[in-house]
């Protein structure tokens, strides 16, 4: 007896159909598989959270958003928001830290949102939570810090309306103020020049480095260390 032709052919369609229905379900299972697009973060990023704080009308501060998204990249969790919104932001990093779902907390700010980076720490230190990192960028009014992270980095333009971080008495932490007048960046391209990105990315990933270590011993109070000239960052000429 010989077998019907088109029930052949349609067998032989249907099992192409189902070998191509398995193939797809693989590759979309491939697909949605995260950890073979990206590697896993550490524990140490995985439990660090940095806070990026925009200047005025949030439209002025665009970089700390390209600065979010490449921690984001590296598998770093991050908030960026207006600088108005630091107190209800520290509120957030207390809750985290005290529940032990965050154990690193570090901090950014542009413009006005620098100068409400020393207001944030203080009130973290008095909810008993430490903060890694702080790096402000062009603070724009007369800044003290009274409480200290474990180091702060104001990187500013002399010449600009950017200010020098005044240490208060009594200090603990490390202090930076690095002067970048003539560098070419201006109060408004500062957050978004390359190597100035570049140099904060960096010092953020190293300040979770040394965080899988013992901490290193406290500045003496009172002891901030010395300016830094614009060569030690050197950026680009936009």
């Amino acid at each position: 007896m010989r077998p019907n032709g088109r029930h052949t052919a349609g067998a032989s369609q249907l099992s192409a159909l189902r070998m191509w229905a398995v193939c797809l379900l693989l590759l979309s299972a491939v697909a949605m598989n995260p950890t073979t697009a990206t590697a896993a973060p550490s524990q140490a990023a995985a439990t660090t959270h940095v806070y990026l704080l925009r200047g005025v009308l949030n439209i002025f501060s665009l970089g700390l958003d390209t600065i979010g998204a490449r921690l984001q990249a590296q598998g770093i969790p991050v908030t960026v928001a207006n600088f108005v919104s630091w107190s209800s932001l520290a509120d957030e990093a207390a809750t985290e830290y005290k529940a032990g779902r965050l154990k690193t907390i570090i901090l950014v700010g542009h413009s006005s949102g620098a100068t409400a980076l020393p207001d944030m720490i203080a009130k973290l230190n008095q909810l008993g939570v430490p903060v890694k990192l702080a790096i402000g960028l062009d603070s724009v009014f007369k800044t003290k810090l009274s409480t200290g992270a474990e180091r702060y980095i104001n990187i500013y333009i002399g010449d600009g309306p950017g200010e020098p971080v005044r240490a208060a008495n009594g200090l603990r932490g490390k202090l930076d103020n690095v002067d970048v007048r003539g560098s070419g960046v201006g109060h408004i391209t500062i957050d978004k020049n390359e190597a100035i990105q570049r140099r904060v990315i960096a010092e953020i990933d190293a300040a979770i480095a040394r965080s899988r270590s013992p901490a290193g011993p406290v500045a003496q109070p009172g002891a901030p260390r010395a300016a830094h000239s614009a060569a030690a960052v050197a950026p680009a000429r936009n």
